[in-house]
């Protein structure tokens, strides 16, 4: 006698519940949502900055403008150019490279300092403190070219504010005169002057909402150990400031860098030779010569020392924080 041995039957695939339903016709939602996004990242960054990368190999000189797709090729003639630091091109652009790098860790590291300075000092409420907040505040919130403006009056050498303090009020400099601050060497401080004004609000502002996370309990269990202020600040505040502080000084310093606005509304389409930052120069070589080939070879030279910078940076942070 032999049995047949039936195989199970499957269970008929269940039927989609009504929300699986209505997940499944709108699939298309979060795509269309960011289609807009997308789009206007590609014409406004993407698309210019290939267009960019293109104009670097070719000769786009002021006879090519009217018809500057038809420049002609030139391969990585701009680049040899732009690098030879025995050239005339070269050896500026190189200059140029030194005074934004000095530039940067100046104001960088400066408004870092003040900005960390007046956060740890505001952090414990105090009369008043509110009103201090907002006072440092005001050079962020004053719009840049009329902070920078006002900066190029109070700088001028007969009718600004600062000579006028110095020299008529203070007596400071009677032998020499009136000193110039938007020419000669003294352009260089003048700028980071400015600079700063303008940037260390943003790391009291980033650092201020930074110590708001940290429990205070912590700071009261230490002072009951006998921790002293610098050590508290040393111990707790910088340790868990850390995330902060990395990308804080990431992105103040890529701000830096590429600063057009500050130099360009303080000493006009003529600046000195103190305050020749990069992209300024990159801007002069562009459009005071008209050879926008070289100008946006430099501005490629730039870009890729930023990303290298960038990644360099990120790789020792991460690598720190995984130690840690």
């Amino acid at each position: 006698m032999t049995t047949t041995l039936q195989r199970p039957r499957k269970a008929p695939p269940a039927s989609p519940g009504p929300h699986d339903r209505r997940r499944r016709a709108g699939w298309w939602l979060p795509y269309a949502l960011l289609a807009p996004a997308v789009v206007m990242e590609l014409l406004i960054h993407l698309v210019p900055m290939l267009t960019g990368i293109w104009m670097s190999f070719t000769q786009l000189t002021k006879f090519f403008i009217s018809s500057w797709t038809q420049a002609p090729f030139v391969g990585l003639k701009n680049y040899r150019v732009a690098l030879d630091v025995h050239g005339a091109v070269g050896s500026s652009l190189l200059r140029s490279f030194g005074i934004t790098c000095a530039y940067t860790v100046l104001v960088v590291g400066i408004s870092w300092v003040l900005g960390m300075a007046a956060a740890v000092v505001l952090q414990r409420p105090f009369r008043g403190r509110s009103g201090l907040r907002t006072l440092f505040l005001v050079p962020y919130a004053v719009p840049m070219y009329a902070g920078v403006i006002t900066w190029n009056f109070m700088l001028q050498r007969d009718t600004g504010v600062i000579n006028h303090l110095l020299v008529d009020d203070l007596g400071i400099g009677t032998g020499t005169g009136k000193p110039f601050w938007l020419i000669g060497s003294r352009a260089f401080a003048s700028i980071v002057i400015v600079a700063i004004w303008r940037l260390w609000p943003f790391a009291f502002l980033m650092l201020m909402a930074g110590l708001q996370s940290i429990p205070s309990d912590v700071y009261e269990a230490s002072a009951m150990d006998g921790a002293h202020a610098f050590r508290q600040w040393r111990s707790i505040t910088l340790p868990m400031l850390r995330p902060v502080n990395v990308v804080l000084v990431l992105v103040m310093s890529l701000w830096v860098f590429n600063d057009f606005n500050t130099p360009y509304v303080l000493f006009g389409t003529a600046q000195p030779a103190a305050g020749d930052l990069i992209s300024f120069h990159i801007y002069n070589a562009s459009f005071l010569t008209w050879n926008f080939g070289a100008g946006s070879a430099m501005s490629v030279l730039l870009l890729l020392f930023l990303l290298l910078v960038t990644g360099v940076y990120l790789a020792v942070v991460n690598r720190r924080s995984q130690r840690a």
